[in-house]
């Protein structure tokens, strides 16, 4: 039997979704929660890796296993084992030709990013921060660049496992939630796109940032992705604000597009 679980998380205190050997990592702990619920080893497959301090609003795995159990159960039965920042939100039987990885048609983030002169508090690690006044009209023109097939190599962490550099991004929205004038406000950052390499959501936020601030022009981010050099783009930018808002997948396989966790951010 194959199921799917959608999983919420908050990766401040965690090395990231990948399992390694120190066991601090949102696979880890899903696997061992999973494990004591079944009273069987579980394995799972997600949908898209996220790096160390970045969230989950709605990972994707699935898990093959003998044990039969209603969905709610897989739900509240994992949570009980779960600490307290991870959490399964939903729980659903599906196809064995069903891959949480290679059935999605694209992925989703959202960066949710404080301008405002004051470092954040409350929202520390949950958000990024810009000091400076942001010029969102720049940063649309700079980010319409990125739009479709492209060589992202300079967007490319060295860290990098995947085949290709070529990734399509399929939509990159700005809005600015603030009163007009004021100097504190909440910008949301959405990507999708087919697929995402190794820390390119923070680099191009990195590059994004720098033109909101007046550092580069919005045309700068056209010649970052035709110099596919690490080199030529604005350093990495801090995970703090990235969500991994999670897959998308064919209406046919009649899975949730998304969780409460949604409300959350800005």
């Amino acid at each position: 039997m194959r199921i799917a679980l959608g999983v919420a998380y908050d990766g401040r205190g965690y090395q990231g979704w990948q399992s390694q050997r120190s066991g601090l990592t949102v696979q880890d702990k899903l696997e061992a929660a999973l494990s004591a619920f079944a009273a069987v080893p579980v394995q799972t497959v997600c949908a898209g890796r996220t790096d160390a301090g970045v969230h989950g609003l709605m990972q994707v795995v699935h898990v093959d296993t003998d044990v039969d159990r209603p969905p709610a159960s897989w739900v509240r039965g994992t949570n009980r084992y779960l600490p307290p920042d991870i959490a399964v939100q939903w729980a659903q039987p599906v196809a064995d030709d069903f891959h949480a990885r290679f059935v999605a048609t694209a992925r989703r983030y959202a960066y949710v990013l404080l301008e405002s002169p004051v470092r954040p508090s409350l929202e520390s690690g949950r958000v990024g921060w810009a000091f400076r006044p942001l010029d969102g009209d720049a940063m649309r023109t700079a980010a319409a660049h990125l739009i479709g097939e492209h060589d992202f190599t300079s967007f490319r962490a060295s860290s990098c496992q995947a085949l290709s550099p070529v990734k399509t991004l399929h939509r990159a929205d700005i809005a600015r939630k603030g009163t007009a004038g004021s100097a504190t406000a909440y910008w949301r950052f959405d990507f999708e796109g087919n697929a995402f390499l190794h820390h390119m959501v923070r680099n191009i936020m990195g590059c994004l940032v720098a033109v909101g601030q007046g550092g580069q022009s919005p045309d700068w981010m056209r010649d970052v992705i035709a110099a596919r050099s690490r080199d030529a783009a604005a350093p990495t930018f801090a995970p703090d604000g990235l969500y991994f808002l999670g897959p998308v997948y064919d209406p046919r396989w009649g899975l949730p597009t998304r969780t409460p966790a949604y409300d959350w951010i800005p």
